[in-house]
């Protein structure tokens, strides 16, 4: 079967482009990197606005978004609170830990059949951490500023969310393509909240169940561990498995004398990450965001070796509405087809109202505005 010329050249364009693409985002990911972690906060702030309106009918809709800033505020602070509270109790309680860890060394270094186990002060030594020193500097530097960026960005989208509306009727005169153009910006907004609220349930049930197991087996700092596994789940399979492993790790140097602490919080969390991966989270999610699970694992690898971190933490989101974007297109559209999962990539399921707030959009960003003055001008003429 011969392949006519031209879907050829096309594709050949298309593969062209993604790479050229691919370069683009990593050549310019100390730009990019803050706007697209703006726009993801806008999101959630945007979606706690109109989940104010919608649950609460009495609420003024002039306060929604104060109100929304004010708690997005509320909970980054809550967040340094934990963080700084409990992390100093753990970094002091890292230096009694020593004599443990030399002992849990000593153990593991026996079941291997080492007869000279070194220490802790050894390995340490070995590391060199002094090599390590300045490249961890840098990397606190840079995370300061890109938090700075990111608040700037943050402030500017807000304000300038206003005049959206009138350059959408500036961009599409025509109401079929406006109205094409608003239901795609909403699926994305959808995807985008969709996850971001099946994320945050599902980390809030497994980090509750784990700070339960951890206060019934007494290890320390339980508060400060359920939030790190929180926060990890926003971090897809990744996060899973720092979560079920960093916690046992520390029971056996809390309690050195029995390995059977560590063994029952280790079942215990994979059972719990299981339970909420497999069973939960499946049906929160349902078919709305329709992406291949394989698609999952490599959009992970690929944006976070695009943005590192910040790419880990977006990629789904992110892998969403570049599949919905390329669907609209004929030349992309093979690409969005393989990026889902039954093989529909348009986001129908992303109509549906979502599980955080209305699918619609409120009164004051609907988009059948009217036409500015200078298109009144022009139809004058």
């Amino acid at each position: 079967m011969s392949i006519p010329a031209s879907i050829t050249g096309r594709n050949a364009l298309v593969f062209l482009a993604v790479i050229a693409g691919g370069a683009t985002l990593y050549w310019m990911r100390g730009i990019l990197t803050p706007l697209a972690m703006a726009v993801f906060l806008a999101v959630m702030i945007d979606s706690f606005a109109r989940v104010l309106v919608e649950r609460l009918p009495r609420f003024p809709r002039n306060l929604a978004l104060p109100a929304a800033i004010f708690l997005s505020i509320a909970m980054f602070a809550a967040a340094v609170w934990v963080v700084t509270a409990n992390g100093a109790s753990f970094v002091g309680q890292i230096r009694d830990y020593a004599p443990r860890l030399n002992e849990v060394i000593a153990k593991v270094a026996s079941l291997v059949g080492i007869k000279v186990a070194p220490t802790i002060g050894d390995l340490i030594n070995q590391l060199n951490p002094s090599k390590y020193a300045g490249a961890a500097a840098q990397s606190l530097q840079n995370f300061a500023s890109n938090a700075i960026l990111v608040l700037i960005y943050l402030g500017f989208i807000i304000a300038s969310r206003r005049g959206f509306s009138r350059k959408i009727v500036a961009l599409y005169p025509h109401h079929a393509e406006r109205d094409g153009a608003v239901q795609l910006f909403q699926r994305i907004r959808n995807g985008v909240e969709q996850y971001l609220w099946i994320q945050t349930v599902t980390g809030l049930m497994i980090a509750a169940a784990a700070w339960v197991v951890m206060m019934l087996l007494r290890l320390d700092n339980a508060l400060f561990w359920a939030f790190l596994i929180f926060v990890a789940a926003y971090i897809p399979i990744i996060g899973g498995a720092v979560g079920c492993i960093l916690p046992p790790l520390f029971a056996l140097v809390q309690f050195p004398d029995s390995f059977v602490p560590a063994a029952i919080l280790f079942l215990a969390l994979q059972g719990i990450f299981f339970v909420v991966g497999n069973v939960i989270y499946p049906r929160m999610q349902g078919e709305s965001l329709n992406i291949d699970p394989t698609v999952v694992l490599l959009s992970l690898a690929v944006w976070g070796a695009l943005w590192g971190v910040t790419g880990m933490f977006l990629s789904t989101p992110l892998t969403v509405a570049l599949m919905l974007i390329m669907a609209q297109f004929d030349g992309t559209r093979w690409i969005a087809i393989l990026l889902s999962e039954d093989g529909d990539p348009s986001g129908a399921g992303l109509d549906r109202k979502p599980p955080g707030g209305p699918a619609k959009a409120p009164a004051d960003e609907k988009i059948d505005a009217a036409p500015t003055s200078r298109q009144k001008s022009t139809k004058g003429a």
